[in-house]
């Protein structure tokens, strides 16, 4: 199965689209017993956020952000020492758990940007591939496992040194390829047809960041993936 490869868009993002909503500030707020919140008007709520969180020592601040997020996922003594450890550490790219890792992104965009620069930065991609296919029955590939499928296209147009290559390289060259829906966070299908497919992905620079230099490249999958 052979496919043409164009990448269209490449950019740096430091906040996901949609990441927080009025909701999610609403219930921080009350977890930090500001008050009422009802009469706060919704343009409002994140820096009325952000405000409240600066009255804690920033420790304090990620351990209520974190607890918020993962309070049914990670017990409190995990809590605790992460809240600490995000001050120096980009846990959106060093947890073991690849599928925290968009939410320890968000975690650490709300604190760097509520604490002016006390915490790292996260820094995520959003780029655009246009994929060709040789065939039209090509196309059967992203009918499942599409997270897994388009990896595969294009870590064929990365160095060799890539770090996925090199993370992942059984899973690559293997059937199963679990940890693929974790390392894309988010994509969408831009346009479609019988041959060709355009896809804007949202990842972790940590992963693709060695796709910002490619040129349009030739890959292929083979018809068992």
């Amino acid at each position: 199965m052979k496919f043409k490869i164009e990448l269209k868009k490449f950019e740096t993002i430091r906040e996901l689209p949609n990441a927080w909503s009025p909701k999610n500030y609403m219930e921080l707020l009350d977890i930090m017993e500001f008050g009422d919140t009802a009469t706060i008007p919704s343009t409002d709520l994140k820096e009325m956020c952000m405000l409240s969180l600066t009255d804690f020592e920033p420790p304090e601040a990620a351990e209520i952000v974190l607890g918020y997020l993962f309070k049914d996922i990670l017990s409190k003594s995990q809590i605790a020492n992460l809240s600490h450890e995000m001050l120096h550490e980009k846990m959106w790219e060093e947890y073991a758990d690849l599928s925290l890792h968009e939410q320890f992104f968000n975690v650490g965009q709300l604190l760097f940007q509520a604490f002016n620069g006390k915490f790292p930065q996260p820094e995520a991609l959003r780029f655009k591939v246009e994929i060709e296919a040789g065939k039209k029955e090509n196309m059967s590939v992203f009918k499942s496992d599409f997270e897994a499928s388009l990896i595969r296209l294009l870590v064929a147009g990365m160095p060799k040194n890539t770090l996925l290559n090199r993370l992942f390289s059984d899973q690559l060259e293997g059937q199963a390829f679990p940890d693929a829906k974790d390392i894309i966070w988010q994509y969408s299908r831009e346009s479609l047809s019988d041959t060709s497919i355009t896809i804007e992905v949202i990842s972790s620079v940590y992963w693709f960041h060695d796709l910002k230099f490619i040129v349009p490249f030739e890959a292929e999958l083979t018809a068992t993936l």
